[in-house]
């Protein structure tokens, strides 16, 4: 979960009930301390005057908030919201209390119409990163979405080698993609992963994790101390780099020039949360960055590989790169060696039943979307090689076909397991990204 700094103001006019505003103000933000990885910008007093409004605009700058909480803690005057959005140039929520119970005079707050006339302002003012919320706690879903763009703006992705051969649909414009979400890439050699000195002594402690997680019957001591440098040697490159994540093209030249496929090495460092993307996906990476910001538990780029139409469900698949904590506990996880020559090197196991999210940053004939669905994980025997899931989906297997290949959305898809889907806060996020939703 990304940590995050917001700022928060209340809005008022003392025409209407302040104290009272203002006390329910005082309990959201003693509800604010339970919000976890977050920093609070807070004014406490009420903005009234235009020159409260510059003055709360100020500290927000000061302090470096991602994004501002306005809110209509009673009626207002319409220049609030607007000064403190065109000063910041952040997100905002626009926020509005809960109406009072009438006490035989007039409304007490006005709390909503106070909103709406923020809205109204910023939506004809031509911004549209602001999102409304009724209620007397923030909107956690808000909070998430700021997270996701935050990771985004501050992420440096590494790129080793290039997308997968003939993997076209993974390409994507570095530059624009700087200008819209901040996102810094930069480009390695393969070798660049495998080539950092590492001690014997952290090896030996990786092969033995790697032997306590796999069963190892099907490869060789030396694959396994293979996968074990590799772990250690990438996370160097990792943590030198300060790279938030790493999208690797991981075939066909990674093993001539290693000795085995990275894709257990992918497994054991992606139960770690580091973010690494095979066959070289930006987006994707792009995409695992934003959900673990939110709090997914260790997403995992899997392949719509296999659809019963008949039965209504579909695979979830990988070569073998899911984290190994995402096993199911049932089946035996081993490391195989099914391609590449015997060098593939890959973690085979059957993924754990539960609710999960679908999504994939994908950008296309000059937009950037936002693919969404969701689903559940069921039990399953483990029948073939790699990581997966039998899944169901919330819409027919048959419409989400549908849905990913008339849009071309790019094959891989971020699954991302929740007891809580983040539907909402993705729509958030794209909004404020101003990205295109697609949605079965």
């Amino acid at each position: 979960m990304k940590k995050v700094r917001i700022g928060v103001c209340c809005l008022a006019r003392y025409t209407y009930d302040v104290a009272a505003a203002l006390e329910i103000y005082k309990k959201a933000l003693a509800d604010l301390e339970t919000v976890p990885e977050a920093e609070w910008s807070v004014i406490s007093d009420p903005v009234v005057e235009k020159t409260d409004a510059s003055a709360a605009a100020a500290k927000f700058k000061a302090d470096g908030v991602d994004a501002v909480a306005v809110i209509s803690g009673t009626f207002h005057l319409g220049h609030l919201a607007l000064i403190i959005t065109r000063e910041v140039k952040k997100p905002v929520l626009l926020w509005a209390f809960n109406e009072l119970p009438y006490d035989g005079g007039k409304i007490r707050l006005n709390s909503v119409c106070g909103m709406n006339l923020n809205a109204s302002n910023l939506y004809k003012a031509g911004f549209s990163d602001f999102e409304c919320a009724v209620g007397d706690v923030i909107d956690r879903d808000w909070v998430d979405a700021v997270r996701m763009k935050t990771a985004l703006e501050r992420a440096h992705i590494g790129v080793a080698g290039y997308r997968a051969d003939g993997f076209f649909n993974l390409d994507i414009d570095e530059p624009a993609g700087f200008g819209s979400a901040g996102v810094l890439i930069d480009h390695y050699e393969l070798s660049d992963m495998f080539s950092r000195e590492v001690s014997d002594e952290d090896v030996k402690k990786r092969e033995a994790q790697v032997r306590s997680l796999f069963g190892c019957s099907g490869v060789t001591d030396v694959q396994v101390e293979k996968v074990a440098r590799l772990c250690e040697s990438t996370k160097r490159f990792l943590d030198d780099n300060k790279l938030d994540a790493l999208a690797v093209r991981c075939w066909p030249e990674f093993a001539n020039s290693y000795g085995i496929a990275p894709c257990a090495m992918m497994s054991v460092l992606q139960s770690e949360s580091r973010i690494l993307a095979c066959e070289g996906d930006i987006e994707g990476a792009e995409t695992m960055l934003a959900a673990a910001a939110a709090g997914y538990e260790t997403p995992f780029l899997a392949d719509l590989s296999q659809v019963n139409l008949d039965e209504d469900y579909a695979l979830l698949w990988h070569c073998g790169v899911a984290p190994v904590n995402l096993c199911d506990g049932v089946c035996d996880c081993t490391l195989d060696t099914y391609f590449a020559g015997g060098r593939g090197v890959t973690a085979g196991f059957v993924m754990k039943s539960g609710g999960f999210d679908l999504m994939r940053i994908d950008s296309a004939r000059g937009k950037t979307r936002l693919f969404f669905s969701k689903g559940a994980a069921e039990p399953m025997e483990k029948q073939l090689s790699g990581t997966y899931a039998k899944v169901r989906f919330d819409c027919s297997v048959r419409e989400l076909l549908d849905t990913v290949t008339s849009t071309g959305v790019a094959h891989h898809l971020a699954m991302c397991y929740t007891d809580r889907s983040r539907e909402r806060a993705f729509a958030i996020f794209a909004r404020m990204m101003g990205y295109e939703v697609i949605r079965p």
